[in-house]
């Protein structure tokens, strides 16, 4: 094998979607050499709602990577459909905006590479920790290796490393999946994020930039299999029984081809740090879509892991502190928004429970704000 780098690198990220391009940005800003792995080209599609909230406007700003300049939606209002199609409605204490991730990675990685951000575009195939030389040592699928002092474990929901790495969630088989595309629709108010219940699952839609919207659902491969197997035989049978989604389908233009699709979606409990490695991002917690926070939630865990991991490679904070003073500050700062995400979605599993939520909260309006505070965060630099 051939090992890409003899000197040890810092910093090595594993993964390039925005927990991973907002700590190697961050790193890079404070003075270390980072690199990057990330399997794909920019820019990409991604199975992923794209609603973030506004929580996360300074430390974007501070890296030097306003979302301005991407001319996104501004969203500030909130509204749920039961699968019958009665709506509750809602401000959002904060509000948020609305960018692809299409544009918002590409735009993080050419801010990234100006920093000095180093890319390497292949597949992941294996990481060890030498205990004795105090190092990982990361393989790729070509055979390369890379040395490192300190890896971050970026590379989101679930991926072949999660196997290679014996993480307990990955042996629970999840009945998840997750689909997503682009679509145009007249009359779409750009300022409102709606999510709209149905049998086992439930979709969110919202504008980005271009005046184009998101439309991203979360179901079962049970649903799929009922619904005939394939996704326009879903979208006809399960999800337009909720006739604000049957609207939605009939009279949007859909702008891909054909739709992205991730399977085994997991949101059972993770560690945020494994075998040495400091996961960020979804790979330490994936908050139910249902809460709308996950991109914010993989910005600020990058916020979080960066100054302590710019300690350790100073020498200022020895290896157990750091993974220690991680593991910590993850679990206080998004413990209870992935217990309560994890709540929320147990409440709308089924058409009669979700009519009753959607029926009592209607009428409940501190209780939705309640329960939007409890899955979203303060802003942060």
């Amino acid at each position: 094998m051939d090992l890409l780098d003899k000197n040890k690198l810092p910093a090595l990220v594993l993964g390039g979607g925005l927990a991973g391009l907002a700590a190697a940005l961050d790193l890079a800003g404070r003075g270390h050499r980072v690199v990057v792995v990330e399997r794909r080209r920019y820019p990409f599609h991604r199975v992923c709602g794209e609603y973030v909230s506004n929580e996360v406007l300074p430390y974007l700003r501070r890296l030097g990577a306003d979302p301005a300049a991407l001319a996104p939606a501004a969203i500030g209002q909130f509204r749920l459909s039961s699968p019958a199609g009665r709506l509750l409605a809602s401000p959002l204490d904060l509000g948020g905006f609305g960018v692809s991730r299409y544009a918002l990675d590409d735009f993080l990685y050419q801010r990234a590479v100006a920093a000095g951000v180093e890319f390497i575009f292949a597949t992941v195939a294996d990481v060890a920790f030498e205990a004795a030389a105090d190092r990982h040592l990361v393989t790729l699928a070509d055979g390369r290796q890379l040395a490192a002092s300190l890896v971050l474990g970026t590379y989101g929901k679930r991926s072949a490393l999660d196997r290679q790495l014996g993480r307990s969630f990955f042996s629970q088989r999840s009945p998840y999946l997750g689909v997503k595309y682009h679509l145009r629709l007249p009359g779409f108010a750009r300022d409102v994020i709606e999510l709209h219940n149905f049998r086992d699952g439930y979709a969110g839609i919202s504008a980005i930039e271009d005046d184009k919207l998101c439309f991203c659902y979360l179901t079962t491969r049970a649903n799929l299999k009922a619904g005939g197997g394939t996704i326009a035989a879903l979208e006809g049978e399960v999800l337009a029984r909720n006739p604000r989604l049957a609207a939605i389908l009939a009279h949007a233009e859909r702008l891909y081809a054909q739709p992205e699709v991730i399977n085994e979606i997991s949101f059972a409990p993770k560690l945020p740090v494994e075998q040495h490695l400091l996961m960020v991002g979804d790979a330490a917690g994936l908050i139910t879509p249902l809460c709308g926070n996950g991109m914010a939630m993989a910005l600020h865990g990058a916020a979080l892991a960066v100054p302590l991991a710019s300690r350790f490679l100073r020498g200022e904070l020895p290896r157990p502190a750091l993974e220690a003073a991680y593991a910590e500050g993850w679990q206080r700062q998004f413990g209870t928004r992935l217990r309560v995400g994890r709540a929320v979605q147990g409440l709308f599993g089924g058409p009669v429970l979700s009519e009753l939520v959607v029926g009592g909260l209607r009428h409940w309006p501190a209780a939705v704000r309640a329960l939007m505070r409890q899955t979203h965060g303060r802003p942060f630099a």
